[in-house]
């Protein structure tokens, strides 16, 4: 593949690249060296569940190791005990370091579903930020200013509207561009909301005689809403570890706009022939997609038809999960339905009931002290459990 088309392919789905010129600069040095790039990308494991927001970024670092070079994906267990500040408007809650590197595990596990492990160095900055002492920190701190950290979106927005913003909060973006330096990295790549982090790693390249990264930004993937970021905090996500009826039922409830934004940056699928079908047909096979990355293609088929069969037919799926009660005991269904799995939380489960979203057996329930008879409950569009009395212990 010719520089040029290298490019193109990088430039997919991206929001911003500071800048071409040295990105095609590297490329052709990579080349003519036979030198494969530094391509970094950091998380902070502030929640132990990867979901199709990070995937975005993901795919694209697949897609380096696709062309030849190297990941470091960096976890940031130490900054996460900071906490980023990037489209925050108040201080974030610290957190212990026993939550972090439980998330940290997780993440580890996860991201192979997209990265290929034998191009993929996993690093944690823990390991280098922990070593500095009270000198290496003020020196780092020397490379900015207050005016530069408050000319910054977030910054500015809070000091205007008198909120807080602590000292410790400064130090965010100069460890982050640290974590540059340290890897001697490249490129890096970032959500669009992480443009300052992302250029205080090149100012800091700079500052301590280095080349200076590429950054290439990723948008932001809209949620299941269409409005707000992917969140899980939200309750708007597509997480990679929910099974293949789930995450195919939630891709076919997003909107026909945001399903083109999905295929942009969740599939490698021409656009532009997807724009060509019926939308219906398009979102199916959008929804197939995305669970054979994450599944396979047989689980992905499979939800397709059983999909098709439930929602397009009024079917009921044939293998749902059944809970085996006993009739000596009373149970209420929130309580069955949190232990199954199909609800995270009460709130969840009360904001179903005042939608009208839980039935059974077609009936609408309003109480959430509903006991729980043998037949089919149903919750939300996409969730279904069969209540059957039998002696048999429940998990």
């Amino acid at each position: 593949m010719e520089i040029q088309e290298t490019i193109q392919a990088i430039a997919r789905g991206t929001a911003e690249i500071i800048n071409i010129e040295s990105l095609r600069t590297k490329l052709q040095d990579s080349r003519d060296k036979k030198r494969p790039l530094r391509v970094k990308a950091g998380f902070d494991p502030t929640t132990p569940d990867i979901h199709l927001g990070h995937v975005v970024l993901l795919r694209k670092l697949r897609q380096f190791q696709d062309l030849g070079h190297r990941v470091d994906l960096l976890i940031g267990d130490f900054t996460a005990r900071i906490g980023d500040p990037s489209g925050r408007d108040q201080m974030r809650p610290k957190m212990d370091k026993k939550s972090i590197l439980r998330n940290a595990q997780t993440y580890k596990s996860q991201v192979f579903k997209i990265l290929n492990p034998k191009k993929t160095k996993v690093v944690f900055n823990g390991t280098w930020l922990a070593k500095m002492n009270a000198q290496d920190i003020l020196e780092l701190s020397s490379y900015s200013t207050v005016a530069q950290m408050l000319a910054r979106a977030d910054f500015k927005k809070r000091y205007e509207q008198k909120k807080e913003i602590s000292i410790l909060e400064f130090v965010y973006p100069l460890l982050q561009g640290y974590d540059s330096v340290y890897l001697k990295a490249d490129i890096e790549l970032g959500g669009s909301d992480q443009k300052f982090n992302l250029l205080m790693g090149r100012q800091l390249q700079e500052a301590f005689g280095q080349a200076q990264q590429v950054v290439i930004m990723m948008p932001l993937l809209e949620g299941l809403d269409g409005v707000q970021k992917m969140s899980k905090s939200l309750g708007n996500y597509i997480g990679v570890t929910e099974s293949p009826k789930e995450i195919f039922g939630k891709v076919m409830s997003v909107s026909d706009d945001l399903m083109f934004r999905y295929y942009e940056l969740l599939t490698d699928m021409d656009l532009d022939e997807a724009k060509r079908l019926h939308p219906k047909e398009a979102k199916l096979r959008l929804a197939q997609e995305i669970v054979r990355q994450f599944h396979d293609a047989d689980e992905a088929k499979k939800s397709r038809v059983e999909f098709e069969q439930v929602f397009s037919q009024g079917q009921v799926p044939v293998d749902m999960e059944t809970y085996y009660f006993d009739n000596t005991n009373k149970e209420y269904f929130v309580d069955v339905i949190i232990k199954m799995n199909l609800a995270s939380s009460k709130n969840e489960i009360r904001r179903l009931l005042r939608q009208g979203a839980v039935t059974f057996e077609g009936q609408r329930i309003d109480s959430e002290h509903w006991e729980i008879q043998e037949g089919v409950l149903k919750i939300g569009k996409r969730r279904f459990l069969r209540f059957s009395p039998s002696p048999q212990r429940n998990p």
